[in-house]
């Protein structure tokens, strides 16, 4: 039990190294004592209860929601950004970068890293460090050409990551979908087109975006798709797309013929590769992350919180509902 005269002299001692961010030294000096007296002082304060350390620490919510997501979908790894009150720009900028420092601590062993495209792609792409690796090739897994925002298409993307690298690129000279299905099979028999498809499959790491063609698509705004197949895609049950392929909330390929229209890397071959980063930013594509989980497409994902968040929400409405039933 302190005495009154102890208690305010460790009150004194506490409120200088707290508030007023004194040194020990300095504190000891203006007290007329020695450095380790205050150093026991302030251990005493801290075992008397004068003195509660409390650490606000935001990343404790954002691993909870990394081993819950972890544990639903069997993934290797989950990176949640903390984003809480940020604005969509800055929230983009910040799930691009922990992306970027995710695959730069992962290339050790990488040789070939495939890339699809998107916003977040490119973000990445802009967010990545300058790296002396020559003896990477990056190499597009999906078809991407056109005048139409072309500094988010495979091809873009694979040339500045390649350079960012100081590795070399391959390009896929074709659109990501074309008009008919004879059409697509015309192309993949052209020798420059089915080699660059066949050194994608070969990739050891793997890096795609996710999206949403009824909020915010890239794919409408650069062409590929307009209103009819929208609302088609919505009658057929779609939710999102991953590498250009529309899925269902199961993770199934959707029923709609613009599935077989695709220049790239059909998805189940996507699973083979060894490691698949899917980046997705935004709670609009919410059920798109959920399907493309639930499909078994990923071995890591990297979001943001408030995505992150409302996965787990679903994660236990299912768990909930099975328990019910």
């Amino acid at each position: 039990m302190l005495s009154l005269e102890e208690k305010k002299l460790i009150i004194k001692i506490c409120k200088l190294y707290y508030f007023e961010a004194w040194t020990q030294e300095k504190i000891a000096t203006k007290i007329g004592v020695s450095r380790p007296v205050i150093s026991k002082l302030l251990q005493k304060a801290r075992d008397e209860g004068v003195v509660e350390i409390i650490i606000h620490d935001d990343t404790i919510n954002t691993s909870d929601l990394e081993q819950e997501i972890e544990r639903a979908f069997q993934l290797d790894e989950v990176v949640v950004v903390p984003t809480r009150d940020m604005t969509d720009e800055l929230m983009y900028s910040q799930v691009a970068r922990a992306a970027a420092a995710y695959v730069l601590k992962n290339l050790k062993n990488v040789k070939r890293i495939g890339v699809s495209w998107g916003t977040t792609l490119f973000h990445l792409v802009k967010e990545f460090p300058y790296e002396d690796r020559e003896d990477i090739k990056v190499i597009p897994l999906v078809g991407g050409m056109g005048t139409n925002r072309i500094e988010i298409h495979s091809n873009q993307i694979a040339y500045e990551l390649s350079k960012k690298l100081n590795g070399k690129c391959e390009s896929l000279y074709a659109p990501a979908i074309v008009e008919t299905e004879d059409l697509k099979e015309r192309m993949l028999e052209l020798s420059n087109i089915a080699s660059v498809l066949e050194e994608g499959y070969q990739s050891d790491l793997a890096i795609v975006g996710i999206g949403t063609p009824f909020a915010s698509s890239t794919m409408e705004k650069i062409g590929y798709i307009d209103q009819d197949v929208i609302n088609e895609l919505r009658a057929g049950e779609a939710v999102g797309d991953i590498n250009s392929r529309f899925i269902d909330k199961d993770g199934k390929l959707a029923e709609h013929p613009i599935n077989n229209k695709v220049i790239g890397m059909e998805l189940e071959r996507l699973k083979s590769i060894k490691n698949v980063v899917g980046i997705a930013a935004g709670s609009h594509k919410t059920e798109s992350v959920l399907a493309t989980l639930k499909g078994g497409y990923l071995k890591v994902l990297i979001t943001d919180e408030q995505t992150a968040s409302e996965l787990v929400n679903r994660i236990n409405e299912s768990a909930a509902n099975e328990v019910t039933v």
